[in-house]
């Protein structure tokens, strides 16, 4: 297995890795979404949780894109 560059911030629902996603580039941050049921649909596969997803972030950048994801929960309870 090869060592990546990249840590997983966050896994969950669609609607909130869009809205992580997008709170994330707006502070110059480049995620890296991975959605495993589609790309089992594109396969021909079925899928196993449909909507779900995960986000990476550079190990770098971490820190900062953390922040921003406790952010985004706050936001979300409010």
């Amino acid at each position: 297995m090869t060592d990546s560059n990249y840590t997983q911030l966050f896994s969950g629902n669609f609607i909130v890795v869009q809205m992580l996603k997008d709170r994330l580039e707006s502070a110059g941050i480049s995620p890296v979404i991975k959605d495993e049921s589609e790309s089992g649909r594109l396969a021909g596969f079925g899928a196993s949780i449909q909507g779900f997803q995960e986000l990476y972030v550079s190990k770098e950048e971490f820190l900062k894109a953390n922040a921003i994801l406790k952010e985004v929960n706050e936001d979300l309870k409010a």
